[in-house]
């Protein structure tokens, strides 16, 4: 490659992000999930397209769509509050694990009598389409104000069910006899538990250390922690775990803690998140050969009614029966289990491994996702509406809240930013009852700063700058969101965080 040429590749790679970057305004509007936009880009640009791309690489559209999806399960960890999805884990673990077996038996008799596959295609088929997708899953439900219990299912199912899904896909992708069902459970089961431990421990290990070391710029912490993440992946697939879990699981650890400067480095993954998102879904775009479509449109069609109003209901009420959940949130829960680009990814792994009639898998498969994504997606926020359950966005907002980390001083400068909804909102400095070590020492209001007196009444938007002591650091940040959740009568009212009276 020359410099002109990669002056030139350049150039459409920034084309193409910019292009990417404005339509994710029409897909806000619209309700439609943004991998559809992505994907039409590639599609638009492929041979098929006004771009005329030749593309056929399927071994490194898997490689890429791998790497994309650790940065969209890092991403996707570092934004799961623990307090919201720890109610779910045993009912999101059964569905990773049960549901995804019964989507599987489902969708793989289906392929095998309703469109004529042999039993190997039809189970890598049942095994490609049984995985929810965490891009499309995290993208939509955060707009969504579904009840915390159930988005936090919802994620978790779609972090989890990744690893399950993979290697049943690599295992009847593989040339020889499927082994039996009891070893190929055998080995779910153990490169889950690997993958676990690798990933609890990495996140830990790493939050422990990024708590006890002052780097020298605000700039490497978010570095670090993605850092930390990828780390978790590759030692849980070095070891014959999961890798997709060990992340996932690493990278929620690391968002849970109180890490410095943790905006920034929420900010930093979520625009990583965006360009794995953008450069995964324009690569599969190029991939598929639009004018094969048609040949299997229908034959997609079908499969996909079967995974929506037969495999994924089904599996929902199997794996959530001893969990009791009301009917209303079982049929959301059915709706929900949006498909992405992972299916797409794992459809091209039987290609790689030369499997007959994958091409024919993947667009079956693509074809699924974008007809029933755009069902899906927009009609999500209705039927939860529809059901009841569609939660206040009245509820009071989280403070924002970046530490960083003052060596020298053995010390925490916090800077605290009051949203709209905050309930610190009309409160005192003297309110707030801080424990000692901790003092509000600046407050910015409309562009100026100014030293607060012990008097001074909070309000909306105000960035508040609050020295803490390292051995109160912790309890001064609870107290903070204690306040801005629950007034200044926090404490007295039920809520927790309550400092120094």
């Amino acid at each position: 490659m020359t410099v002109h040429d990669l002056n030139q590749l350049l150039l459409i790679c920034s084309l193409v992000l910019l292009v990417a970057v404005a339509a994710v305004r029409i897909s806000s509007r619209s309700g439609l999930p943004s991998l559809l936009v992505y994907l039409g880009i590639g599609v638009a640009m492929g041979q098929d397209g006004v771009g005329g791309i030749q593309f056929d690489n399927a071994e490194l559209t898997q490689v890429f769509g791998y790497a994309a999806l650790v940065v969209i399960l890092a991403e996707g960890g570092l934004g799961t509050k623990w307090r919201e999805i720890k109610p779910a884990l045993p009912a999101a673990s059964s569905l990773a694990l049960v549901g995804v077996a019964v989507s599987v038996g489902v969708m793989a008799t289906a392929a095998h009598y309703l469109i004529d596959l042999e039993w190997r295609q039809a189970l890598i088929v049942g095994a490609v389409v049984s995985s929810t997708d965490a891009a499309a899953v995290f993208s939509v439900l955060r707009k969504v104000p579904l009840p915390a219990r159930l988005t936090g299912m919802l994620e978790a199912e779609s972090g989890f069910n990744d690893a399950p899904v993979v290697i049943l896909v690599v295992a009847f992708s593989t040339a020889g006899p499927v082994e039996h069902w009891y070893a190929l459970l055998g080995t779910i089961v153990l490169e889950l538990a690997i993958g676990a431990a690798i990933g609890l421990a990495v996140g830990f290990l790493g939050a422990y250390g990024l708590r006890h070391v002052a780097l020298p710029a605000s700039g490497l912490y978010p570095i670090a922690v993605m850092a930390i993440a990828v780390m978790a992946y590759a030692g849980g697939a070095l070891a014959h775990g999961s890798g997709f879990l060990a992340v996932y699981l690493a990278s929620m650890v690391l968002g849970n803690q109180k890490l410095p400067h943790w905006p920034a480095t929420r900010g930093f993954a979520e625009g990583l998140g965006w360009i794995a998102q953008i450069g995964m879904f324009v690569l599969l775009g190029l991939l598929v050969t639009p004018h094969e479509l048609t040949d299997d449109f229908w034959t997609a069609l079908v499969i996909g009614l079967v995974l929506t109003m037969v495999a994924r209901p089904l599996s929902v009420v199997i794996a959530l029966l001893p969990f009791r959940l009301p009917w209303q949130e079982q049929v959301l829960m059915s709706w929900a289990g949006l498909r992405g680009a992972v299916p797409i990814v794992l459809a091209t792994i039987p290609m790689v491994s030369g499997v007959e009639e994958s091409r024919r898998i993947f667009n079956i498969v693509f074809i699924l996702v974008v007809v029933y994504t755009l069902v899906q997606g927009p009609t999500l926020p209705w039927l939860a509406r529809k059901l009841s359950l569609d939660k206040s966005a009245a509820e009071a907002a989280d403070l924002g809240i970046e530490s960083a980390p003052l060596e020298r001083l053995r010390g925490h400068l916090l800077s605290v930013a009051i949203p709209e909804a905050s309930r610190m909102h009309g409160v005192e400095i003297n309110e707030l009852r801080l424990p000692p070590g901790a003092a509000v020492t600046l407050v910015v209001r409309d562009g100026e700063s100014f030293v607060p007196l012990p008097t001074t009444i909070l309000q909306r938007g105000d960035e508040l700058l609050v020295v803490a002591t390292d051995p109160v650091r912790d309890a001064a940040e609870r107290r903070l969101r204690a306040v801005g959740q629950g007034g200044k009568l926090a404490g007295w009212l039920g809520t927790g965080g309550n400092g120094a009276s």
